[in-house]
């Protein structure tokens, strides 16, 4: 402003600016921008950027703000520091928060939004780093609670690494089947990739390789139910024909104990040095039932009152089958060192964890061939061929599931009916053996017929 040819002098440089009013916003007016006395902050705006403040702090601190009205209510957004953003930058940036806003949608919305998309981006590129090992440690952890201890088992030993030294002899275990796929990063689990591992495992192990892959679809079928792993795979990729084609169809087994062998097999496996183990093996013959529910059946499994015997049902749940004199009596004479019937000192479960080499032994010296634990569950139904039992009560003992109408919803069988039954195999197997057991008699009334 001029007077008569006089002009003003400009205001001293440590004079902060005037707020009132808004300012060509320089480099020279925002240093000597201050905090008036009393306040916390203060605002000088712009005159070229609607919108555009500066705000200072009673501390000193100044930033680029951006300030406007939405729905009658004053909205501000931190544009950033003044040493960080030259003025010109500012401008665009409250220029651009502007057209934003005659847009009808708030800058703070909309960032919000965008932090939230690169929020889920991130965690989306997390995901697809995990490898398929650190999501099948999630998956164990998460269903162990739902498998019996078999199962859990194979599963920690069909895609265990290997490498470890042997606890008796020389050399190291080998590598499950599943390991060459752990390793890899969870989108790699292609339909390709497991194709070819499955025509390299069926190679040299396709017994082994069959359960792993079944254990497999299970595992990505799994992780396609989950939030957090969803949409990675795309479908299953373990389910298709060439995997399938390549592992092939298992053989029918038939290793199974004649009624001529059961005599020569009860002699050798009795001899056992492990009482638990001899127990055991006679109670999966003597009940059909599967090695791993025998194998984890508990003291508070048996009713002596009721001479009943609960069994961990892989299909029901529980079932209860009769518990039959000869196995109370071979049972009622183990050691109770813990919850476990078939307990072991060195196990860490604390039971038997499948006593197939001192079986395998019994069976040489009985000069059997080969008859795995499940064979022995396989010979209880093949021996009951020879008393004409009806195949429901064998199925309902055995934890088989009713194949006919009339078996699933008109035939119920108590306890005590099985038990009729039950016990005359039970005696039957007995006699083939030469073991002359009289069941009132005290432990240890038993004899072998030379």
């Amino acid at each position: 402003m001029e007077i008569k040819g006089l002009k003003m002098a400009r205001p001293p440089k440590s004079k902060s600016p005037d707020l009132s009013e808004s300012q060509d916003l320089t480099a020279g007016l925002i240093d000597r921008l201050t905090c008036p006395t009393g306040k916390q902050q203060a605002f000088l705006r712009d005159c070229k950027a609607p919108g555009l403040r500066v705000r200072v702090t009673a501390a000193g601190a100044k930033s680029f703000v951006f300030e406007a009205k939405l729905n009658r209510q004053t909205i501000r957004r931190t544009i950033g520091d003044v040493r960080a953003w030259p003025i010109d930058a500012a401008r665009i940036e409250a220029n651009r928060l502007r057209v934003t806003l005659d847009g009808g949608t708030d800058p703070r919305e909309l960032e919000l939004q965008q932090q939230a998309i690169k929020a889920a981006d991130k965690a989306a590129a997390a995901v697809r780093a995990v490898t398929v090992a650190e999501v099948w440690a999630i998956y164990l952890d998460e269903r162990k609670r739902h498998w019996g201890d078999r199962h859990y088992r194979d599963h920690l030993k069909l895609s265990d690494a290997g490498g470890e030294p042997f606890k008796r002899g020389r050399g190291t275990t080998l590598a499950g089947p599943l390991a060459p796929l752990m390793p890899l990063l969870m989108p790699d689990l292609t339909a390709a990739v497991i194709e070819a591992w499955a025509a390299n495992e069926a190679q040299t192990r396709p017994t082994q390789a069959r359960l792993a892959w079944r254990l497999l679809k299970v595992f990505v079928g799994w992780c396609n139910e989950q939030p957090a792993y969803a949409g990675i795979l795309t479908g299953n990729p373990a389910k298709t024909k060439k995997a399938r084609e390549s592992l092939g169809r298992p053989g029918v087994k038939s290793d199974v104990l004649q009624k001529g062998q059961v005599s020569a097999w009860f002699a050798a496996v009795q001899k056992i040095g492990n009482p638990a183990i001899s127990a055991y093996l006679q109670t999966i013959l003597l009940t059909g039932a599967r090695p791993g529910e025998v194998m984890q059946m508990r003291w508070d499994d048996l009713n002596v009152k009721w001479m009943g015997l609960t069994i961990r049902d892989k299909v029901e749940g529980e079932r209860a089958i009769p518990l039959t004199p000869y196995v109370w009596h071979i049972l009622s004479t183990l050691t109770r060192r813990n919850e476990w019937i078939f307990s072991s000192q060195t196990s860490k479960s604390g039971h038997l964890t499948e006593p197939t080499h001192p079986h395998a032994i019994a069976c040489k010296v009985a000069g059997l061939g080969v008859l795995t634990l499940h064979g022995l569950r396989r010979s209880f139904k093949s021996l009951t061929e020879w008393l004409e039992v009806p195949v429901g009560v064998v199925a309902q003992i055995q934890g088989h599931k009713p194949s006919a109408t009339a078996e699933k919803h008109y035939t119920v069988r108590p306890l005590e009916l099985l038990a009729v039954h039950h016990n005359r195999i039970e005696a039957w197997i007995l006699e083939q053996a030469g073991i002359v057991f009289d069941a009132k008699a005290s432990a240890g009334a038993l004899s072998v017929v030379s």
